[in-house]
């Protein structure tokens, strides 16, 4: 538990529920305003089975933030987040492990900074709780994340309405001493980056062998589960493979964009990042799984360069709650029907890591202009940050979480035929525009 500061205090304090991305984001962002925060957390006094680590800020998925490349979606919404001076964007920063384009972290250091900043913060009192309601009539932000349930789901249900929900999947960490380096190699698809993936060809006989076990395997149990639910983003890979025998290859095991040492394609890549800064972890890209652990080990250790597979932490696949943004919340992702509260992170509607810091940072800010007398409104549409929480709120009757692409921003006023040029536009129009509003000197 971290004291709270004796220096001035701006008052009424505000309550965050959720010590996540967005929880601690929007807990440092207001700390950092002189807003005194409560944050309640349920860790370390209980997890979810998603979780593993009893610190803030916890990566459960992945370890990438996806590309740092502005002229992608994932790169231009994490240069937002950097004009906007976002505090664990800065703290991925200083976390980084080598992988290629894209912004990978060491998580155990990650959440080791995360959790060290929110305790060094002069205004925040950490407490452990598992909280079942809030008060309607004090500032709150609820930031609780996918596995939101017990009595806090039940209430915001019959506080906002209709609470939705999909399943997610996460993929193993393997050891880096049990991949045969001698079967793989180093490359970053395409040329893009500097060769910071290991990559595990298969050979046609090898690839049949491995996608029939894969298919065959046997699933974990899962109450109420339905194909439906799953979300296209985080498609576990026993469920993509069944949709037909070259979907993997043309989908996280494309064997595409490679100069072989050999000088032959082969008829599939299992791709392999690093997971920490020591380079003893990797992450098997794109495998999120549902299948049992002793399966897990048998299936994929048929990858030739993994025959002497040491999983350190098995894929996992759990249901994530979401609330109906476009009746729940306003453009601000304040609940319509508690002015008081807000809601950040995937229970909002956001999927992806950057998006949770995103609506966490956003959600610090509409609270901070509405402490000081100013009515909150949202960033312009031209940037990401701006588009994603207005897409959340328009109605839409079928709505699904949403991750950033270029699709939610107003059209260009010039496209031309070449892809990237028009992404480019799109990022350079969305960071001049922010740079003009939070008038950031070029």
């Amino acid at each position: 538990m971290t004291a709270v500061s004796d220096a001035p205090l701006k008052n009424p304090a505000v309550t965050v529920i959720g010590g996540g991305l967005a929880g601690s984001e929007a807990a440092l962002v207001l700390a950092g305003r002189g807003i005194t925060v409560r944050l309640i957390d349920r860790k370390p006094g209980s997890m979810t089975p998603a979780h593993s680590d009893k610190r803030l800020g916890e990566l459960v998925c992945s370890n990438s933030l996806k590309s740092d490349d502005p002229a992608t979606a994932g790169g231009l919404l994490k240069a937002e987040l950097r004009l906007l001076k976002s505090p664990l964007i800065a703290l991925a920063d200083t976390c980084r492990v080598p992988a290629g384009s894209a912004l990978a972290v060491d998580r155990d250091m990650f959440a080791q900074r995360v959790t060290d900043a929110v305790d060094a913060a002069p205004y925040i009192l950490r407490e452990s709780a598992y909280a079942e309601d809030w008060d309607a009539d004090a500032y709150t932000v609820i930031a609780t994340g996918p596995l939101t349930d017990g009595g806090l789901l039940k209430k915001l249900t019959a506080r906002a309405g209709k609470a939705l929900h999909f399943y997610d999947a996460a993929a193993p960490i393997l050891s880096g001493a049990c991949i045969d380096r001698s079967r793989c190699f180093t490359a970053d698809r395409y040329g893009k980056g500097t060769g910071d993936y290991l990559n595990c060809p298969m050979t046609k006989e090898e690839y049949r062998v491995f996608y029939e076990a894969l298919v065959s395997a046997k699933r974990a149990e899962l109450k109420a589960f339905e194909r439906s639910e799953i979300f296209e983003g985080c498609m576990p890979i026993e469920i993509m493979a069944a949709r037909g025998y070259d979907t993997l290859r043309f989908g996280p095991m494309r064997p595409v964009g490679f100069v072989y040492p050999d000088g032959k394609r082969p008829a599939a890549v299992a791709q392999l990042r690093r997971e920490n800064a020591a380079g003893d972890m990797y992450n098997l890209v794109g495998f999120q799984t549902n299948l049992t652990y002793p399966e897990q080990r048998r299936v994929f250790s048929l990858i030739p360069a993994l025959g002497d597979i040491e999983i350190l932490r098995y894929g996992v696949m759990h249901r994530n709650s979401y609330l109906s943004a476009p009746d729940a919340l306003d453009a601000c992702s304040r609940l319509k029907a508690c002015p008081k509260t807000w809601v950040a992170g995937q229970l909002s509607g956001v999927e992806g890591y950057v998006e949770s810091i995103l609506s966490g940072h956003l959600a610090a800010r509409h609270l901070v202009d509405t402490i000081e007398g100013r009515t909150p409104v949202p960033l312009p549409e031209v940037c990401l940050s701006g588009a994603l929480p207005r897409y959340l709120a328009a109605p839409n009757p079928h709505f699904r979480p949403m991750n950033a692409n270029f699709g939610i921003l107003p059209p260009l006023e010039k496209r031309v035929r070449d892809k990237r040029a028009n992404q480019q536009q799109y990022a350079q129009r969305s960071l001049s525009k922010l740079k003009v509003v939070l008038n950031v000197l070029t």
